[in-house]
């Protein structure tokens, strides 16, 4: 049992040195990540405040506030 953890200790610390060589390769996913979601963030933005949209946006809220309970 013993010889099982020293391989499976010897394992983790083999993939722990393999994953630092990869460190900047993952900081770039996530900055690309990021440019993604704000690129993103900005067209969705840009279609709930367009007219036709904000106008039926409204007419929902206005309908939802004066239903009857």
């Amino acid at each position: 049992m013993c010889q099982a953890v020293r391989a499976r200790l010897r394992a983790l610390v083999c993939g722990m040195r393999a994953a630092r060589r990869d460190e900047g390769i993952v900081t770039s996913e996530y900055a690309m990540g990021i440019v993604a979601a704000v690129a993103f963030a900005v067209v969705l933005y840009k279609v709930v405040t367009s007219g036709a949209v904000s106008g039926e946006l409204q007419s929902i809220v206005t309908e939802a506030l004066n239903a009857r309970m």
